[in-house]
């Protein structure tokens, strides 16, 4: 049932040559459930594109490859959709949007698997999972039961869920069921570069198509490719400060960016913070800065994950020098 040292290069998106001890693919929730009954100690990689790994794997390492997409319901200009944890994001998008239906095309090109999009309230362009997601089932390790996870339930957060922090370790999304709209969809084009890119393509009344093809240009043009070189997408989340600070940082440079969260919360982007620290493209060894986007860190060929975390690391001290703002890691430091 378990192979020996596995290497896990080819399953994480930062192409760290990791190792585990233990390995297992799985691609049913019966074999998944026999598993979990003799070992109460597993590491769950599914996409492998939220992750860094700093070490080799000693407890046995489960590769979740479930598949299968279902529609539960379908009335009143909604359908219930429900997928498998082991299926492609990405791919499970461009389904949705063969079939027209609704409120994921925001989410175009994130990588990983949909399994994991729950544990961090994957987001882009304005949309978040929590905005069209109904339920999920997970199955707890210390029993063997499957459960099922309201939005409620889930605590849904910006980057975070109750899988990050409170029940961390202790389930298996073994599914997810979203809500999705069959007509009359809620075109979300508030995002100057969505709009622009439209613009650029005399797009004026854009439909969910539009909006997916917008999102794949801009990430295309920003972000780099896994398959070309390691990364895990957005290495930091945008931090939120108090107005207060905000100003104060505004007067320094009034053409800070910023997005106003509240009377007394402002949401500044990473990647500009990083960017005027001068760290854009910088570069240790094999571990760097992406040269178009700050926010991504990237391993050029041979980085450790401790080489990534080390720049990680040196980033968060550049920009708390320079701003007095903490920055925090989106990604699983393992």
């Amino acid at each position: 049932m378990f192979q020996k040292n596995k290497s896990l290069r080819s399953l994480n998106t930062f192409g760290i040559a990791a190792t585990a001890r233990q390995f297992s693919e799985v691609t049913s929730c019966m074999e998944l459930k026999e598993i979990v009954s003799q070992q109460k100690k597993l590491f769950i990689l599914s996409g492998g594109s939220n992750i860094l790994l700093t070490q080799d794997i000693d407890i046995p390492v489960i590769y979740l490859n479930t598949k299968g997409i279902e529609i539960l319901d379908k009335n009143n200009g909604t359908v219930l959709v429900k997928v498998e944890a082991g299926e492609n994001w990405h791919e499970f998008v461009c389904w949705c949007l063969e079939n027209n239906f609704g409120g994921l095309e925001n989410l175009s090109l994130i990588p990983g698997n949909v399994g994991t999009s729950p544990m961090q309230n994957i987001g882009a362009y304005g949309v978040e999972i929590k905005d069209c997601f109904e339920s999920l089932e997970a199955l707890e390790i210390s029993s063997g039961d499957i459960r099922t996870f309201t939005a409620e339930d889930c605590a849904f957060g910006y980057r975070e869920s109750v899988f990050k922090n409170k029940l961390k370790g202790q389930f298996i999304i073994l599914n997810v069921t979203f809500k999705l709209s069959t007509k009359d969809h809620k075109i979300n084009a508030d995002y100057g570069a969505i709009r622009d890119e439209l613009r650029a393509n005399k797009v004026s009344e854009p439909g969910i198509n539009d909006i997916s093809k917008a999102v794949i240009a801009i990430r295309q043009s920003k972000l780099p490719d896994p398959n070309e070189i390691g990364n895990s997408g957005s290495f930091f989340k945008n931090p939120v400060i108090p107005l207060t600070h905000f100003q104060k940082l505004q007067k320094r440079d009034p053409k800070m960016p910023y997005y106003r969260l509240s009377d007394k919360l402002i949401k500044v982007p990473a990647g500009w913070l990083v960017e005027k620290c001068g760290l854009k493209g910088k570069r240790i060894g094999d571990a760097g800065v992406h040269d178009k986007q700050a926010l991504v860190l990237v391993n050029h060929n041979n980085a450790k994950g401790k080489d990534i975390l080390a720049l990680a690391k040196m980033v968060q001290k550049a920009v708390s020098d320079e701003f007095e703002i903490d920055l925090e890691m989106e990604v699983n430091i393992i």
